[in-house]
Formats: C-alpha cells, structure tokens, sequence
C-alpha cells in the first residue's frame, strides 16, 4: 500500500510539474510563438483534474521494468498518457482534431514535451521518496 502511495503521490508532483510547465508556456507566450493555441489559465478547476490524472498515470510506474533508469523509463511510460491526449482526448472530447492538430501544427510535439516533464518528475519523485 505504501509503494502505491507514494507512486499516485509521484504522478500528482509530475501533473504539477507538467501543469506549471504548460501554464508557463502560454503565459510566456512561447506557444503561440510557434502557432499553437495552448495557453490555459492557471485556477484550480484547471490545475485539480491534471493533478488526479498525474496520479493516475503514476500508477504506470509500479510496472517492473528498467528500475535503475529514472529518466528511460519516466520518458517510455509518459508515451502512454501522451497517446491518450494526442488520439482520444484531442479528436473526441475536446474536438480539436487528431493529435490536437485544429490547436496548431505543433501541438504533438508540445505534447509529447510536456508528458516527457510528468515522466522525468515523477520518476525522480519516486526515487528520492525511496
């Protein structure tokens, strides 16, 4: 019970850190920059689902695989949630195309930036809370 803990705990960190990362983004500008139209509000109706979601996906990371590589196995394992937003979350409940592509052309590569930050966050979190 306590390994699963601290692994949901992990994923929250990581969806903060992800969160933070995107917010960051757009407020800076960067991603309208370069034609995407990712730039949230930072309020916690926002901010709370991302959080439980980071929880959620953390639970990827009880999987027995490539323990003594935080960052390989942060990175393969940010693939699943990345998935999921670029060709479930994307085309059928926000409906902005596949991939996200109505955002901007891209919108994948962001997303895949973003996850790969929940990945590396959350598999740091999970070993130094070891």
């Amino acid at each position: 019970m306590k390994k699963l803990l601290i692994i949901f705990a992990a994923g929250c960190v990581g969806g903060l850190a992800n969160s933070l990362t995107v917010w960051w983004f757009g407020d800076l500008g960067i991603t309208k920059a370069l034609g995407v139209a990712i730039a949230p509000l930072l309020s916690p109706s926002w901010l709370y689902p991302r959080l439980v979601w980071g929880g959620l996906w953390g639970l990827l990371f009880i999987l027995p695989f490539l323990p003594s590589k935080p960052i390989s196995k942060g990175l393969l394992l940010s693939l699943f949630p990345t998935a999921v937003q670029l060709f479930v979350v994307f085309p059928l409940v926000a409906h902005k195309g596949v991939a996200g592509l109505d955002l901007g052309l891209y919108t994948p590569v962001f997303v895949v930036f973003f996850n790969a930050i929940w990945g590396i966050v959350t598999a740091f979190t999970i070993k130094s809370a070891r």
